[in-house]
């Protein structure tokens, strides 16, 4: 095997290990971003990836809910932002694609209030979840 074909196969399973990164059980709790409110706009909402993402064209930033993102498994800091992530409750098995926008410091994630709303189901007034997590390609 070449060395060329060598460092694309290094390069294949390196993407396929970032894509395979998730963990269970992981305490998710609702923020109030409200985006649509601000116009998808990250700076106004204090988002800390607004740095590197608000600039990104507004289809991008409203494609999936937003969160912040301090899992136990995965990129931290600017590592982390824009990436997406499939979260499912793990109670109820609903299923939902968010992106990350912001960092938070609870050890799992804080959900956008409409996101988290999708989550619980409605009728349902818990205050935190009890989510797996997987971090998947944003196809962007």
């Amino acid at each position: 095997m070449g060395k060329l074909s060598l460092c694309a196969l290094l390069f294949l399973c390196s993407l396929a290990i970032a894509d395979a990164q998730s963990a269970s059980n992981v305490r998710a709790t609702s923020h109030s971003y409200n985006p649509e409110q601000h116009g998808w706009d990250l700076n106004a909402v204090g988002a800390y990836c607004s740095t590197w993402d608000a600039n990104k064209p507004l289809a991008w930033r409203r494609k999936y809910g937003w969160t912040a993102f301090c899992g136990p498994v995965g990129p931290r800091g600017q590592a982390a932002c824009g990436k997406c992530l499939r979260v499912t409750n793990s109670g109820t098995g609903a299923q939902v694609t968010v992106r990350i926008v912001d960092q938070c410091s609870n050890g799992g994630l804080d959900l956008d209030a409409s996101v988290f709303r999708q989550l619980v189901g409605r009728g349902n007034s818990q205050n935190q979840l009890i989510v797996n997590y997987q971090f998947v390609n944003c196809g962007d």
